[in-house]
């Protein structure tokens, strides 16, 4: 299990303190779902969902590059 999971409400890592997804956490997803791309992008989807609702206050482009921009 990781270390790098999101604190809630405020999105930041627990493990780093980096805006979550962190860079080790974003690598961590890539090697667990590399078999799998497009449940990792619906897996990402639903944080942006719940990130959105948290941080009403952040621009809607900046979650999506944050939650699913880095997705290749």
């Amino acid at each position: 299990m990781t270390e790098h999971g999101p604190v809630l409400p405020i999105w930041l890592c627990g493990g780093c303190a980096a805006p979550w997804p962190c860079a080790t956490r974003r690598h961590e997803l890539l090697q667990e779902y590399a078999a799998s791309p497009i449940a990792l992008a619906l897996y990402m989807g639903s944080y942006l969902v719940a990130a959105s609702q948290d941080m009403s206050w952040a621009p809607a482009g900046t979650l999506h590059r944050r939650f699913l921009g880095w997705l290749t």
